[in-house]
């Protein structure tokens, strides 16, 4: 009975330690454990949001404005679209 106990705990102990070495919990340790790592590897991943999210906005403003243009045309909003343009166009 107690061997059957211990082949149980054996092998919850084992797949303990499969789920431990899967959910890379070490890893994390060893960042967390050296604060200049961590520093580094943040600002590296805030620079590339930042990029990401300029260079996005930059496209769709783009894309924006090219559909706006076309728009300038029709009788009710194109003359707002045009102030709207104007704007913006004196802003750069």
């Amino acid at each position: 009975m107690k061997e059957d106990r211990l082949e149980r705990l054996e092998k919850k102990i084992e797949e303990l330690s499969i789920i431990i070495d899967k959910s890379r919990i070490r890893e994390y340790a060893d960042l967390v454990s050296n604060p200049k790592r961590l520093i580094i590897i943040n600002l590296i991943a805030g620079l590339a949001r930042g990029l990401g999210t300029a260079v996005g906005l930059t496209i769709l403003a783009a894309i924006l404005f090219y559909i706006l243009r076309s728009w300038v045309n029709l009788p009710l909003i194109g003359e707002f679209i045009a102030r709207l343009l104007d704007i913006v166009e004196n802003y750069r």
